[in-house]
């Protein structure tokens, strides 16, 4: 006798099986309809699409600012000291997790999500007050950072803290979505989780009233890197 589960995938089977097949040309060209209003942008040289991001995340209310490769861990690493984080959860086994905790003075303790979640959910939600991802891209057009967690960068690192930092490299900026997808190829084998952030988490679900950090961090840093020429920059291709 079948299982519910299978004959549920059988009905899902058969009707696929009995689908017309779909005009994937005309739905492309649809979607190139929808972000028309953005093209302007995928001409546009690399300080223009930094400006559309740095504007579009300021306008959700992140804190953002450019800084070169050579000097955005310590800098970073001030900012932290003076918003009094002590504890700040990173990847050391990345360039630039290992770069920013050798940067941390001795005030801030760089932690790595080493451990099963269930180990220590109440330490991690109430002692560690800031989390440090690096990005995969960003969307120009929508201030939008792509993030791919992983197993040194889960998916907590950039939900539990209440501060979120990431870390996104300017040649890596897409003009939207559409041209994300595209470029980064997710047709041919879309990665199993991405991570789309616009800003801090909010919410108006309560009397239309906005709040902050309801279903995420309270606080966005992003840090744009605009050259790789300094030290502790990793090779375009190592970023993907």
């Amino acid at each position: 006798m079948l299982t519910s589960r299978e004959r549920i995938l059988g009905r899902l089977q058969a009707a696929a099986a009995s689908s017309p097949k779909r005009d994937t040309a005309s739905l492309d060209r649809r979607i190139d309809e929808h972000y028309a209003i953005w093209r302007p942008l995928a001409g546009a040289a690399r300080a223009q699409r930094v400006d559309a991001f740095e504007r579009a995340l300021s306008a959700a209310h992140a804190d953002v600012w450019r800084a070169s490769a050579a000097t955005w861990a310590p800098d970073l690493a001030r900012r932290l000291a003076d918003a009094g984080v002590r504890r700040l959860l990173l990847d050391p086994a990345r360039a630039e997790g290992a770069l920013l905790a050798a940067a941390l003075p001795g005030t801030i303790e760089p932690l790595a999500f080493a451990k099963p979640i269930e180990t220590w959910k109440r330490e991690l939600f109430d002692t560690v007050e800031a989390g440090f991802t690096v990005a995969r891209s960003g969307i120009a057009a929508t201030g939008t950072v792509i993030i791919e967690p992983d197993r040194g960068s889960p998916r907590t690192i950039s939900l539990a803290p209440p501060l979120h930092i990431t870390l996104v490299h300017a040649d890596t900026l897409h003009r939207d979505l559409h041209e994300a997808a595209r470029t980064e190829r997710w047709g041919a084998g879309m990665p199993a989780n991405l991570a789309l952030v616009s800003g801090p988490s909010k919410t108006s679900d309560i009397q239309q009233t906005l709040a902050y950090g309801a279903h995420g961090p309270r606080r966005l840093w992003v840090v744009i890197v605009t050259n790789d020429g300094g030290a502790g920059a990793a090779p375009a291709e190592d970023r993907r």
